[in-house]
């Protein structure tokens, strides 16, 4: 277990590059099985071990022994279109629209389950529920707002799934959660200097936030077998605390006067910022209509208002960095159908509406350019052997027209619209033994 767990470990936390998919900052790319579907169904189908995440009681119709690695390849597209940024005195922000502040990436997962006792079943899960990366070119007229904002996640699931009859069975498990954040953004010392250092927007130096944290959480799931056709599952994944500490520093141009130079605002220092991500409660159904069709849907509420600011304190007497952000609760609803043409090959398909938690042009900005958003997916599974499956998905976002408008004291105000896309593909290798 361990040469199989710890590189994934690795591959997971350090392997992925991608621009959050899910609603926010979260990622639903943790199966895919699921994904073909749009993951509609994802707490109550429970046909491999990535149940572990997405209702740990499933794993109790886990046969045997099984493994479960994936990979999505996502590719998203992030375009700014500007409308009259300008500074706070009222000059046009200058540079251009940032070119594509998207990704393509790579998100791998890993999942096992084994029986510990005839009723009694164990898994664990390495994911990435959680993140975030959006980059923009050097000069963009929004550099004092953003440059690069990146935000990585590693959980380590184990969990344990007991059936209580041949109707009920219950799961929880313990969520070991690392998250690492970086943020970047251009300072107009130009404008800081008053003039004494170059004009306006022609004299940038860059600032720096890291840092990292280890957080505890837990996860809850029930699963009820209504008739052999027919099941529901409910999924419960708790809020995560992190206290993130790291470091801010700057990057200053030579011919700043050392008066301002040295202000605790530009001096570099520890830093820290409290950052929690949302719980979840997942209500699913799947039902079997014949030997071959199959359908399945799912109801996730994600707890965004969680989310009201981002507040960076500093250790060195620097005011705090305070950004608001008031987002809101959201739903995420889906839809799905099998189809089983013979015994090796298996068809999805599957559509979903994601709500953003943004709640409006005034607390979007260019680090999270969020919008609601409708998945459209296929997936294909094909049975290798007796014990060995395979399986591709695909899915294509669309993402509806997102307005900013983003006024910071000091950076100007950011105004235009976000036109955004995603491609997602996944390949998944099962095995049972």
């Amino acid at each position: 277990m361990k040469k199989i767990i710890f590189p994934f470990v690795f591959l997971v936390f350090c392997g992925w590059c991608v621009t959050s998919l899910a609603a926010g900052f979260a990622l639903s790319e943790q199966s895919v099985s699921g994904l073909g579907t749009a993951y509609a169904g994802g707490a109550a189908v429970a046909e491999d071990a990535t149940v572990v995440f997405y209702n740990p009681a499933g794993m109790t119709r886990i046969a045997g022994r099984q493994w479960v690695v994936a990979a999505h390849v996502i590719q998203s597209s992030v375009n700014f279109s500007n409308h009259g940024s300008h500074t706070a005195s009222g000059t046009p922000l200058t540079g251009g629209n940032g070119g594509d502040a998207g990704t393509v990436g790579v998100l791998p997962t890993f999942f096992y389950t084994q029986p510990i006792a005839p009723r009694l079943k164990f898994g664990i899960g390495v994911t990435a529920p959680f993140g975030l990366l959006t980059q923009y070119d050097n000069g963009w007229r929004g550099r004092y707002h953003g440059l690069k904002s990146q935000l990585q996640t590693l959980d380590i699931n184990p969990a344990l799934g007991y059936r209580l009859d041949d109707r009920v069975s219950l799961g929880a498990g313990i969520s070991f959660q690392y998250m690492k954040a970086d943020l970047t953004k251009a300072i107009d010392f130009g404008t800081v200097c008053g003039g004494a250092c170059g004009a306006p927007q022609s004299n940038d130096g860059r600032a720096a936030l890291s840092g990292g944290d280890w957080g505890i959480g837990f996860n809850l799931g029930a699963l009820f077998i209504v008739t052999p056709a027919t099941r529901l599952g409910v999924a419960y994944r708790s809020r995560i605390e992190h206290h993130v500490r790291g470091t801010a520093s700057y990057q200053i141009p030579a011919n700043v006067p050392a008066a301002i130079a040295h202000l605790p605002a530009f001096r570099n220092t520890d830093a820290s910022a409290d950052v929690t991500v949302p719980d979840s409660l997942s209500v699913s159904a799947f039902h079997r209509l014949d030997r071959r069709w199959a359908v399945m849907g799912d109801v996730t509420w994600t707890h965004w208002r969680l989310f009201k600011e981002l507040r960076v304190h500093f250790d060195n007497g620097a005011a705090d960095d305070v950004t608001p952000e008031a987002w809101r609760n959201t739903y995420r609803v889906s839809l799905g159908v099998n189809y089983r043409q013979d015994s090796a090959w298996l068809w999805r398909a599957g559509l979903a509406y994601d709500q953003t938690p943004v709640p409006d042009r005034y607390y979007r900005t260019p680090r999270t350019p969020d919008a609601d958003r409708i998945w459209l997916a296929l997936g294909v599974n094909y049975r290798l052997s007796g014990s060995a499956m395979l399986d591709i998905g695909y899915a294509h976002l669309f993402m509806k027209t997102a307005s900013l408008t983003d006024d910071a004291p000091f950076d100007g105000q950011l105004t235009g619209d976000y036109r955004n896309q995603a491609n997602i593909l996944g390949v998944q290798y099962s095995r049972t033994f």
